[in-house]
């Protein structure tokens, strides 16, 4: 298959982007490069530099390109920074995005795979997460993605676009060639793991009284290879749907923590600080869904290989892909 990848040059794009290409894809990449790195961008790609909000090239590459497939990465992730800038997330995320799904009409896409969240569930009542959870956001993060799922059921019922959407819980891991390379960085492992390296010299743990058995708060993990398998997988079925992509194993801070200090051997001293505001006690998937409608098999379940995976990057890019 021929596919289009919108954002392939950020942390789970690019491992995306390598899977396919893996499985004997061809692919073209096109990103913006405002928070992706090309040197995460597969050598055996093609690429076009380009943000979502110049239609006329959107529009230019996905119809004269005759993509079997899109996949859509392409989005702003801080919940913290939405919470502050609101507009800047609706605008990416939504209003940019349009482009990108007017140009999969116009180009006759066959197929539509959407990058979403866990955030999109807001606060849940019950664990493990299903897909039929409300809806409630908490954060204009969590609601623009929200936004683009319905604009994509939305585009199906009028112009026969199939789609996937993928909600994400917890992204973690790296391949042998792709990583985490964020500024800043706000994901607990690469944090904790930086701590190891000597760029930091503690790590907090935001709230140590939540009703866990540690008291520190449970998150699903999963890695970003099985993420990409998730996506080859939602291509080829011939289903609309919306599906959870976790483990629907929870870890809490504290014992990812003392996962890190195993495998780095390092101390990493930890101090305890006030809970955030909107931080869930557990958050974690049911992903039964995935697994029978497309025979989606995860193959990193436990979550030392997942922090192991993101050590051995880190050791050999200590600077990410700044050299």
């Amino acid at each position: 298959m021929n596919i289009f990848v919108a954002g392939g040059a950020g942390y789970i794009g690019s491992s995306c982007v390598e899977y396919l290409l893996n499985h004997g894809h061809e692919v073209t990449v096109y990103d913006s490069l405002i928070a992706g790195h090309k040197e995460a961008i597969d050598k055996r790609a093609k690429f076009v530099e380009g943000c979502l909000s110049n239609r006329e090239l959107v529009f230019d590459t996905v119809v004269k390109g005759q993509f079997d497939g899109i996949m859509h990465f392409a989005a702003f992730s801080l919940v913290g920074e939405s919470m502050q800038n609101p507009g800047k997330y609706f605008r990416n995320n939504d209003a940019f995005g349009i482009n990108l799904l007017d140009a999969a009409v116009e180009g006759k896409v066959k197929s539509f795979v959407f990058s979403s969240t866990a955030a999109t569930f807001g606060l849940p009542d019950k664990m493990p997460i299903t897909e039929t959870a409300p809806q409630i956001p908490i954060n204009p993060y969590g609601e623009s993605k929200l936004i683009f799922e319905k604009m994509l059921n939305w585009y199906n019922k009028i112009h026969g676009l199939k789609y996937t959407a993928l909600r994400y819980f917890n992204a973690a891991g790296a391949t042998k060639y792709f990583g985490e390379d964020h500024n800043p960085e706000s994901h607990l492992i690469p944090l904790i793991l930086q701590v190891a390296q000597g760029k930091r010299d503690s790590i907090k743990i935001f709230g140590a009284d939540y009703p866990t058995p540690d008291g520190t708060c449970l998150r699903d993990y999963i890695h970003i290879t099985d993420l990409a398998q998730a996506h080859m997988l939602a291509l080829d079925s011939p289903r609309c749907g919306h599906y959870n992509l976790g483990t629907g194993n929870g870890f809490s801070v504290k014992e990812i923590i003392e996962v890190a200090r195993k495998i780095t051997g390092h101390p990493i001293p930890a101090v305890i600080d006030e809970r955030r505001p909107g931080d869930p006690a557990k958050l974690v998937a049911d992903s039964t869904l995935i697994k029978k409608d497309l025979g989606w098999s995860p193959e990193f379940e436990d979550v030392t290989k997942i922090v192991s995976s993101v050590w051995d990057w880190m050791q050999k890019h200590p600077n990410g892909y700044n050299k």
